[in-house]
């Protein structure tokens, strides 16, 4: 008996599928011995990309619901790593105890991604020793709190980020109006086709569509490409690179109504949202 296991099974897939498709048929073969296990983000992905496996009874596979991780497994999670980086820290836990309790309750109301968790605590990290270069007589300044915390979480991974919070204006520094465009571009094609991502190719000339409707300056497809590398620095989409720079692939990764609540305060990107896709 062979038993095969492919984590991130997403990443293999590709125009024809040939690759998950054979795979897949390897467990189905008369005599077979393998035993195929995937793992993936998505729990609809054989649905949507592997509709012939619903065709055969011996292809068809047994899905596994993994649910989120809960507020006290990414206590413990968090607290396990911290137990290890601190080894080597002088000054012991470089996180306080009730700032693992906020970063885990706040990402388990949310996603319950312990991968999003540790990020969060990586990048408090960087913050708190970005914020105690000016005072190196107190080393405890470097350590991480809730103010760290929850300054990384607001401005990386919650949707309300998607729009400032003060003033009225489409453009900000800390979300340039051709980013917001971006996300305005895939909410559209996300509820016109009923899916959770879109080849970049396809997200671009949405963008492109958009953007001369509205009389706004459109990007090419490299620069649009690092764009949505910035997007996803924030946490709101996922870029799954292809070697075909227009099939790669990228996801949203909050909310449909989460989105629209955020930006529905900006006249530009509101009426953009309420006209929907024309073509």
């Amino acid at each position: 008996m062979m038993l095969l296991l492919l984590d991130e099974m997403d990443q293999l897939d590709s125009r024809n599928q040939e690759v998950l498709y054979t795979m897949f048929g390897w467990s189905a073969l008369t005599d077979s011995k393998v035993i195929l296990i995937g793992i993936a983000n998505s729990l609809d992905l054989t649905d949507r990309i592997l509709p012939r496996l619903q065709a055969r009874v011996e292809c068809k596979p047994k899905l596994i619901n993994f649910k989120p991780y809960s507020k006290d497994q990414l206590v413990e999670i968090l607290q396990a790593r911290i137990a290890k980086a601190s080894i080597n820290s002088s000054d012991g836990s470089v996180i306080d105890n009730i700032a693992v309790q906020f970063c885990a309750r706040k990402v388990a109301a949310t996603t319950g991604d312990a991968r999003k968790a540790l990020d969060v605590c990586r990048r408090a990290v960087e913050l708190a020793e970005t914020d105690s270069l000016g005072n190196t007589q107190d080393p405890k300044s470097q350590k991480v709190g809730i103010r760290q915390i929850s300054t990384v979480i607001n401005g990386v991974y919650e949707s309300a980020n998607l729009c400032p919070q003060d003033g009225d204006t489409e453009q900000d520094d800390t979300f340039p109006l051709q980013q917001k465009l971006i996300v305005c571009a895939l909410l559209l094609l996300c509820k016109k086709h009923k899916c959770h991502d879109a080849a970049l190719g396809k997200l671009h000339e949405t963008y492109s569509s958009i953007c001369k409707d509205r009389q706004v300056p459109a990007v090419s497809q490299s620069e649009f490409f690092s764009l949505c590398q910035l997007v996803e620095a924030r946490g709101i989409i996922s870029v799954k690179k292809n070697k075909q720079i227009r099939q790669t692939k990228i996801k949203l990764n909050v909310q449909e109504k989460d989105v629209e609540f955020a930006l529905k305060g900006k006249a530009l990107l509101s009426s953009i949202l309420q006209r929907g896709l024309t073509k």
